[in-house]
């Protein structure tokens, strides 16, 4: 049965949020387990739905997976019985294609099915299909498949992406680890997470150097072990809930963050108004006076992220001024626009740029989530609302906020996940 929630807004948020460890990481992690036989055990892996569906296509392919408390995942691939990603694991998230890579590298052959997930932009995978190819690697796509092959195993080279892409860089990265000779990514991904999974990679057995900067250098080895990992703190967590303390006048304790991953995300706030105060590896966030409207354009890291655009684009919907917000990377991440102005936000698009005059109050109502941080703001929306609101798809939120109804209650919303 499909899952709603139902928000009573005009409750400001006080108390503490634990933040859960970041999906955008946990995932390649998972998929990085398929690089050795030998045991992986991740900790702080986030209770995620799309968590889940990364394991149950481990699974499938024959992972041996227990999970334990706290939070930790332990990740055998001794006794793998295929190389064949389905559709039906597939199509419930784009992450899925980060098996390829590993499978490709170690295996010298695998079917992925093309993959689904939001529906925010084409995001396709050519990039991550011509880098393989440059590095030796037969592909093919049939009936919806990438069917690939490396009979004589993967060889390095220079690959230069035309753009920035995580899961491009991330995919050629687990692929890159066990080809033959040298692997430079120029144009790499800089995002926090590519640079923990190099970390993660490294302690397996990898040999990575320049993670963190445009030029990524992989020298491929023999093979890889099996290590303990834990994943990094949810970067976008952090900025949601930051902006629901803002937004509800509140004040929150982020438990467990990194601050350096968001500087440019904290810097935009601060100019909004919102205080930040450091505490260790807390952070206090609330406001003392108005919203302020300011001006962003999303860009990859470290740059002001795509992620964080439709939250943002609440906060700005009851600023006193007028913003402009302008959406680089996916060309249809503007579809909680018009559910936010159902709500009574003042907000219009023009091509890839939304301006946004901030009214003095939204208003409850029935809306639809579209993508999982549309869905997040939605709910950002319906906390400070008059009345009630109901977000429906709530399946949305559940792929990337860890038991955010649980959290935020316990915060002081009055929030209620129901049936439909």
């Amino acid at each position: 049965m499909l899952q709603s929630m139902r928000i009573r807004g005009g409750q400001p948020l006080n108390g503490e949020v634990a933040i859960s460890g970041a999906k955008n990481l946990a995932l390649p992690a998972l998929a990085a387990s398929l690089l050795t036989e030998s045991k992986v055990i991740l900790k702080n892996v986030p209770k995620l739905v799309d968590i889940r569906s990364m394991l149950e296509l481990l699974d499938h392919l024959g992972c041996n997976i227990d999970c334990f408390e706290p939070n930790s995942i332990s990740i055998s691939t001794n006794n793998l019985k295929s190389t064949d990603a389905p559709y039906d694991f597939v199509r419930k998230m784009r992450a899925s294609i980060l098996v390829l890579g590993p499978l490709l590298s170690r295996f010298k052959q695998a079917t992925v099915s093309l993959p689904g997930g939001c529906a925010i932009g084409t995001r396709g995978v050519d990039l991550h299909i011509k880098a393989l190819q440059l590095m030796g690697a037969q592909i093919s796509i049939e009936n919806g498949y990438i069917k690939a092959q490396a009979n004589h195993g993967l060889c390095g080279c220079d690959i230069a992406f035309p753009i920035v892409t995580v899961t491009g860089t991330e995919n050629v990265l687990m692929a890159a680890v066990l080809a033959k000779g040298m692997t430079r990514l120029i144009n790499a991904a800089v995002e926090p997470e590519v640079v923990a999974l190099c970390r993660l990679l490294n302690n397996m057995g990898a040999n990575i150097k320049g993670h963190g900067t445009s030029i990524i250098e992989i020298e491929g080895a023999q093979s890889l072990h099996g290590t303990e990992f834990e994943i990094i703190p949810d970067r976008i967590e952090v900025g949601t809930y930051a902006i629901a303390a803002a937004l509800t006048s509140g004040k929150l304790l982020l438990k467990n963050c990194i601050y350096d991953d968001l500087t440019t995300v904290f810097e935009t706030l601060q100019n909004c108004g919102i205080v930040f105060e450091k505490q260790d590896k807390n952070i206090l966030v609330y406001r003392k006076e108005d919203i302020k409207p300011i001006d962003i354009q999303t860009m990859p890291h470290p740059g002001f992220p795509t992620d964080l655009q439709a939250q943002y684009t609440v906060l700005m919907s009851v600023s006193c001024g007028t913003a402009a917000i302008t959406e680089n990377i996916f060309e249809n991440r503007f579809m909680h626009i018009p559910e936010l102005n159902r709500m009574g936000a003042n907000i219009s698009v023009h091509g890839k740029t939304a301006i946004v005059t901030g009214v003095k109050k939204l208003f409850g109502a029935q809306v639809m989530a579209t993508d999982l941080r549309a869905s997040a703001s939605l709910v950002l929306a319906g906390l400070i609302a008059n009345g009630k609101t109901v977000v429906n798809r709530l399946y949305h939120l559940d792929r990337g906020y860890a038991e955010i109804d649980k959290k935020l209650t316990e915060c002081g919303a009055v929030v209620e996940r129901f049936s439909v």
